[in-house]
């Protein structure tokens, strides 16, 4: 008959409330710096640099883009960028980033 040995329990290690808070500190530090250096970025921050002044309108990308055959579907700002949902002339779903002040695509994703 074979015999099953269970492995012994590690011993217990007892730290003292000033190790485990340093611990706890450096994690926390660490976490978040790590956060700040890998945070994406995105094509619209160098793109879409302009000053409010300097916009048009939502409603004037929305009949610039209906003249070229999209269906605008929705329009917002996200990060400087005039954000559009709409379907495209060929008929994808399309979510696309528009300078504001000059309305040239900045990054434009199709769903297939």
């Amino acid at each position: 008959m074979k015999r099953t040995v269970f492995p012994t329990p590690a011993p217990k290690t007892v730290l003292s409330k000033s190790t485990l808070s340093a611990a706890l500190a450096f994690t926390v530090l660490a976490a978040g710096s790590l956060g700040v250096l890998s945070s994406p970025a995105h094509a619209s921050d160098d793109m879409c640099n302009v000053p409010k002044a300097d916009w048009k309108t939502k409603e004037a990308l929305s009949e610039k883009l209906t003249a070229e055959g999209w269906d605008v579907r929705k329009i917002k700002t996200e990060d400087g960028c005039f954000e559009v949902y709409a379907i495209d002339a060929n008929g994808k779903k399309v979510e696309a980033y528009f300078n504001p002040a000059t309305f040239e695509a900045v990054k434009i994703k199709k769903q297939d």
